[in-house]
């Protein structure tokens, strides 16, 4: 089925397609499904992509370098690209990256970078299908009953068309027929099977309030703050608890090598964009992009989007400059 919403290069727009929306059973006329001059009730006209927030897994497929066309990671070009990505016959990078991250890079590629990141991809898959598959099955439902429960962020859909959103079993009563479990985010967290990827507002104690402006942490105040939320600290708790028993991406004989962001950003040619705060840290520095390696563990990293920078330097945070001896 095609896609409900979905970016077009073509036309340099992301556009979306409808139907009317269903009024009881049915699908409803034009004079129920205006409600006025601005707004009318519609069903989507195709599926539409959900991405968890606050985690990341490995990349089955993605865009190869020079083309448009994405192709399975397990394939022989991203197993040449993945073990020189800075050869001279790729395109170079938008800038210029610093010696310390390119090493950083280079350290995480290699021959078997491809076939590592892949095979820890379609572990993340097969558990994410085992997960609903086991909700379904404890929901006494089939693909035809079985739905889901979106919790949304103060972001709801990416540039792609997808939301953005907390995703779970939709299980109206918590503890019928069993309690109701955690978020597929956080069992995916939990087991291993994904990095981290905290972007601020997104989560909490930050995307419940009202005004962006209220949202942005006191300087040298966000470790403090994310300490304080409980769902915010159990996770980070469960990516460490992950770490230490050698679960999913921290396999002791194969952890994964290239974190997913990263492989993005080599196969983009372009280095990451949002700043971010040391979560393990009270200082009140906005680490540049180019030095996220500077804080190793990707729980205590909280992304900050490009456009909510000078917020923050309004609100007193500083950003680092570039450091040559890290």
């Amino acid at each position: 089925m095609a896609k409900a919403i979905e970016v077009r290069d073509d036309l340099e727009m992301t556009i979306g397609r409808a139907l009317l929306g269903k009024h009881g059973a049915r699908r409803g006329s034009v004079r129920q499904q205006v409600h006025d001059g601005d707004t009318v009730f519609v069903e989507a006209a195709g599926n539409i992509g959900i991405r968890f927030l606050s985690i990341d897994t490995p990349e089955v497929s993605f865009r190869i370098p020079g083309s448009t066309r994405f192709v399975s990671i397990s394939s022989d070009n991203w197993k040449a690209f993945l073990n020189q990505p800075f050869a001279r016959e790729y395109e170079a990078f938008s800038i210029e990256l610093p010696d310390l991250l390119r090493m950083h890079l280079e350290s995480a590629t290699g021959e078997d970078c491809a076939a590592n990141h892949y095979r820890h991809a379609r572990a993340a898959e097969a558990e994410l299908e085992k997960m609903i598959t086991a909700d379904m099955e404890e929901m006494m439902q089939d693909t035809e009953t079985f739905g889901f429960f979106l919790a949304f962020a103060f972001e709801v859909m990416d540039a792609y068309g997808r939301f953005l959103c907390y995703i779970n079993r939709n299980q109206p009563n918590r503890f019928e027929p069993t309690p109701r479990p955690e978020t597929y985010n956080e069992r995916m967290l939990s087991g291993g099977w994904a990095c981290p990827y905290f972007i601020w507002p997104n989560l909490n104690p930050w995307k419940k309030l009202d005004r962006i402006e209220d949202a942005v942490p006191k300087p040298g105040e966000a470790g403090k703050e994310a300490k304080k939320s409980a769902s915010l600290t159990a996770a980070r708790n469960a990516v460490v608890d992950a770490r230490q028993h050698h679960r999913g991406i921290f396999d002791a004989t194969e952890p994964l090598q290239l974190e997913p962001f990263e492989l993005r950003m080599l196969a983009r040619r372009s280095p990451p964009e949002r700043w971010l705060i040391d979560l393990s840290s009270n200082n009140d520095e906005l680490i540049n992009p180019l030095e996220y390696p500077s804080v190793p563990h990707s729980e205590d990293r909280l992304w900050i989007p490009n456009h909510f920078v000078p917020l923050f330097v309004e609100k007193g945070w500083k950003k680092r400059l570039i450091r040559q001896d890290l």
